[in-house]
């Protein structure tokens, strides 16, 4: 008796038209290193295609007091990754009676992603934190590529956000500056990207740990 087996192979195009897309596809996330913190900020829009499924879906998780992420595609994806980090940066304070460096958390994020890169994580991640080293935060593709970043934006609104980061980022920025800006981004590609929009999430995480802003301080800094 044969036996047929076959091979699928993932050439460039596939990735492009069909990955590629369910990342970019219906959000933006943005991420702020200030001289003094970080800024994680996104909109709250869950989108099916052209179906809004969800309007009011959290997409910045604290993994520990003084990390947190931002996650755009897929949704299930996303999630799964954030509970193996936290995991992780449990057991790490445990055994260590320490925090998890951020650096290594983020290699953590890359192992995961390389590991499942036959089948991969469909997700775009920014991991931000303040350690011992100071304010750090870095990008992590679906394939586990790892960029340093001042400042960042991922998922479909990203093109318009860029655009007032350039003009706006400065290397000594607070974290108090760092959040006006990554609002006025976010908000920007609500106006301007139909995957963005039903308000806006924002945190900071510097010495004193990880905090989400209220509704009354985001309305304080801009309009909602």
């Amino acid at each position: 008796m044969g036996v047929i087996l076959f091979t699928l192979t993932l050439t460039g195009d596939f990735l492009s038209n069909n990955v590629e897309e369910k990342i970019l596809h219906g959000t933006t996330t943005v991420g702020i290193k200030a001289k003094d913190g970080v800024v994680l900020c996104a909109d709250m829009r869950a989108s099916a295609g052209y179906f809004i499924a969800n309007n009011n879906t959290m997409k910045i998780q604290k993994i520990d007091d003084h990390a947190g992420m931002t996650m755009a595609g897929g949704v299930a994806d996303a999630q799964n990754i954030t509970d193996i980090l936290r995991y992780h940066a449990n057991i790490h304070r445990i055994q260590k009676q320490e925090p998890i460096p951020i650096k290594s958390l983020t290699r953590l994020t890359s192992l995961i992603f390389h590991q499942n890169r036959g089948y991969p994580f469909i997700a775009d991640i920014l991991v931000g934190g303040y350690d011992n080293s100071g304010p750090a935060l870095y990008n992590i593709d679906m394939f586990g590529s790892v960029e340093k970043k001042t400042y960042v934006t991922t998922g479909s609104g990203s093109p318009v956000a860029y655009g007032l980061l350039e003009e706006e980022y400065r290397d000594d920025l607070t974290v108090e500056e760092a959040k006006v800006i990554a609002l006025r981004a976010v908000k920007a590609a609500i106006t301007r990207n139909i995957g963005t929009g039903d308000g806006i999430n924002v945190s900071i995480i510097d010495k004193d740990g990880f905090r989400l802003l209220t509704n009354e301080q985001k309305k304080a800094i801009i309009a909602l």
